[in-house]
């Protein structure tokens, strides 16, 4: 072999090495490659999973306020002192809540007794007198000022009050007297007692008169 293809070999030998040793080195940057974008950085995977929390309180915190402080809310309480207030109070009696009878006594003389019993679930309380109308009479009887009590006679479930009624003079002093047998008794929320009166009727002439409202058949009938 001469000298001229002996160097050939050898060059074509170390070109080959060069070419080979070229080609793992590219291949190995390849492999170290990870992919990710320029300025980008690694963040672990747990630390990815924590949300924010920092606007959420502060957003959570204001949502809370402004519930407790809206129109719903229970914090004035007001409604519910009226409520009670209004509760503890007790209304006026009406014709539906009350049965008035008359009854006749025989002392004091021509006097008529009304007993008005609440037949109600709650206390009320009555007029200050019975505005009584005996048959077609067009005005109500005068009321006896000395038997004005210091309140209004309130009735309890079951409990009544009473009112005595002059029904005529006992000396036949009184004029335009009739016979009659028919008594109503208006309330104030405009609802109207019919009462029935012992049998036979009665008589009434301008000494009609009726008493307030009161707790006891002797405060109705002493006077």
């Amino acid at each position: 072999m001469s000298a001229r293809t002996t160097r050939r070999t050898r060059l074509f030998a170390a070109t080959t090495v060069a070419l080979a040793a070229l080609a793992l080195t590219a291949c190995e940057g390849e492999g170290s490659d990870t992919g990710a974008p320029a300025g980008s950085s690694s963040v672990p995977a747990g630390e990815q999973a924590k949300p924010s929390t920092g606007g959420s309180d502060s957003d959570g915190g204001k949502g809370s306020d402004a519930a407790n402080s809206g129109p719903g809310s229970s914090n004035t309480g007001a409604s519910d002192s009226d409520g009670q207030d209004d509760g503890d109070m007790p209304g006026k009696c009406s014709a539906s809540d009350v049965k008035i009878t008359a009854t006749k006594v025989s002392r004091p003389i021509n006097h008529l007794l009304l007993t008005a019993t609440n037949t109600g679930s709650k206390t009320c309380m009555l007029p200050p007198y019975p505005a009584a109308r005996f048959g077609e009479a067009q005005s109500v009887p005068p009321v006896a000022e000395a038997t004005k009590p210091q309140s209004l006679t309130g009735v309890e479930p079951g409990k009544s009050g009473y009112a005595g009624v002059v029904l005529s003079s006992g000396d036949g002093s009184g004029e335009h007297g009739y016979e009659t047998k028919t008594l109503t008794i208006p309330f104030e929320d405009g609802s109207i007692a019919t009462v029935a009166l012992p049998s036979g009727g009665v008589y009434v002439d301008t000494a009609l008169t009726v008493t307030y409202w009161q707790t006891s058949m002797d405060a109705a009938l002493g006077y």
